[in-house]
């Protein structure tokens, strides 16, 4: 079970996962010693289940990015779910309860660049498409 000091530790590493065991102790009143074991312990109970880069997608020159909801045909979930890794422009992907299937967070250079990803995922079910204006 995890204690106070557990979700101090996990909360500083939320707001910043590259911080050192030595800054973290700081925050907390904690020794690095006892941070770096208590993160360890953390990790092997599966709590923390990894640290990820975030990216700019428009300073990679994606210029939009877009929410889709895909209603998938008869006979496709798996067939879709066994291809996702054909579309490296999806950044996210769960599978939903509802009208749809499938909703997807995706990258993409331009409308163009969209327009040709809604071409592929026809083969697949029928796709809906929220542009995402801002991030809030």
């Amino acid at each position: 079970m995890l204690d106070n000091i557990d979700h101090k530790i996990i909360n500083r590493l939320k707001d910043n996962s590259r911080a050192s065991y030595v800054e973290i102790g700081r925050q907390i009143g904690l020794s690095p010693s006892s941070v770096r074991e208590r993160i360890q312990k953390l990790e092997d109970l599966g709590v923390i289940k990894g640290y990820r880069l975030e990216l700019d997608n428009k300073k990679l020159g994606f210029g939009i990015e877009v929410l889709i909801m895909l209603k998938l045909f008869s006979g496709n979930l798996n067939v879709f779910c066994s291809e996702l890794d054909k579309f490296p422009e999806i950044v996210e992907a769960h599978r939903v309860t509802g009208a749809h299937n499938i909703s997807m967070k995706v990258k993409l250079v331009d409308q163009l660049h969209l327009q040709q990803f809604i071409d592929k995922l026809l083969r697949y079910g029928d796709p809906t498409t929220y542009l995402i204006l801002s991030d809030i």
